[in-house]
């Protein structure tokens, strides 16, 4: 037996009662909680209005987007959580995140030199005062890639896995000013250094704090007036004196600082160690890493 058109028009009517009902309690719990949600400080909820305004996204698809980047929920949870048809969440995602990035990019602004020391730490005013940016790698675990020259260009040797890699600098205060397109995970942290335009953050008399995987980039700086603050090498087996001892110490005491930044990325679940993204969600990575630059620089100072 067949329904009749008014059955028909019923369970039309339940389903999207019900979409209404999903959708009204999404907005609301993210609402409460837009932190843990998107990512968004509560006091800066009406960001997403204003993303709004300058895109004319719809405020729930935008909403979709940062909940995905936050929590890295699958297309079939984010369909149901904002009541749309399970298709379509990817092509949202797809579609507006490389829209909401330009919104957001300018959230990572290059800083003059005064103005970071102006605002550095109190831990690195006595020995360390002309330090004005850190760098450091994210790198990112994707799926294997399907042609043969991509597998050999994103296989990570230390990682043992196909990875994307992106140069991250921000300020001792922990504002990130600079992040690059994201490299194959073969490419060294130098090369990286050497072919972005990370130069273009810096200026004469800067010190740039880095750890052990970048000592060959000093050359490359000192041609700019820039000098490289690493940890000293240190040869398998060899003892250390004091003095290096010494020196070792006191930038592994700041450094782990400085390292929250890279931690408070890995809270955006998409950008987390094996997180192991899906192929068709590479071609907006460089925009999803954009965007969690951003909202980080809106969050409470790691650093007082």
């Amino acid at each position: 037996m067949e329904p009749t058109p008014d059955c028909s028009n019923r369970c039309k009517d339940d389903s999207n009662i019900e979409d209404l009902n999903s959708l009204e309690c999404t907005l609301k719990t993210i609402k409460n909680s837009p932190c843990y949600y998107i990512g968004i400080p509560s006091n800066c909820y009406n960001l997403v209005s204003l993303i709004q305004e300058r895109t004319n996204i719809p405020f729930n698809h935008i909403l979709l987007c940062l909940k995905k980047i936050r929590l890295n929920n699958s297309f079939h949870e984010l369909a149901d959580y904002f009541g749309i048809d399970r298709t379509d969440a990817s092509k949202i995602f797809l579609k507006n995140v490389p829209i909401i990035a330009t919104v957001m990019r300018p959230f990572i602004a290059t800083l003059s030199k005064e103005i970071i020391e102006n605002q550095l730490p109190i831990a690195f005013r006595h020995r360390f005062n002309k330090v004005t940016c850190i760098i450091d790698c994210l790198e990112i675990e994707v799926e294997i890639p399907s042609k043969t020259l991509n597998k050999a260009f994103c296989w990570c040797e230390n990682k043992k896995a196909h990875t994307i890699k992106y140069l991250i600098s921000y300020t001792p205060n922990g504002l990130i000013h600079y992040v690059s397109s994201g490299y194959g995970g073969r490419t060294t942290d130098i090369s990286i250094v050497e072919s972005s335009e990370f130069s273009k953050c810096l200026q004469p008399n800067m010190w740039v704090m880095a750890d052990r995987g970048f000592k060959h980039i000093d050359v490359y700086l000192q041609k700019m007036g820039v000098l490289l603050v690493r940890p000293p090498n240190i040869e398998f087996g060899a003892e250390l004196s004091k003095s290096v001892a010494k020196e070792n110490k006191q930038i592994a005491s700041i450094r782990i600082y400085v390292e929250r930044v890279i931690g408070r990325l890995r809270e955006f679940n998409m950008l987390k160690p094996h997180a192991c993204l899906d192929s068709s969600l590479v071609k907006v990575l460089d925009d999803v890493v954009t965007i969690a630059c951003a909202l980080i620089n809106i969050q409470d100072s790691l650093i007082q």
